[in-house]
């Protein structure tokens, strides 16, 4: 699947390993793609189960279509970043939902940095 390909699906799959627990925990989330990076947008900011998660293990599991990767998860802390992450998601699913703004604003930007592609040596 191509990034292109990968942009235009409606959710991908995050899973997190339990901070407590230590099993697999995985979340169906609204997502962009900007090149190599995964933005999500916590709802639930801070308390969000799996954001407690990747703040204790940053390794993660996604899914975007039929591609699996293993990446590293993290909480957008610059500034820039955040509003790029808040911007690309609402621009994504605005146009279905119009009465995303409050949500856009108080989530807790995140990030997926997914893997370089392997090279051809």
């Amino acid at each position: 699947m191509s990034s292109v390909d990968a942009a235009g699906l409606d959710y991908c799959y995050v899973t997190t390993t339990g901070r407590r627990t230590g099993g697999a925990h995985t979340i169906e989330i609204w997502f962009a793609l900007d090149g190599r990076t995964v933005y999500l947008l916590a709802g639930g900011g801070e308390q969000s189960d799996w954001v407690r998660n990747i703040r204790a293990d940053g390794a993660v599991g996604l899914r975007l279509g039929d591609e699996e990767f293993i990446a590293k998860g993290r909480v957008v802390e610059d500034p820039d970043e955040q509003r790029k992450a808040r911007d690309l998601v609402f621009a994504k699913y605005s146009p279905r939902d119009p009465d995303l703004e409050e949500w856009r604003e108080r989530s807790l930007p995140m990030a997926i940095d997914l893997p370089s592609p392997p090279t051809d040596d």
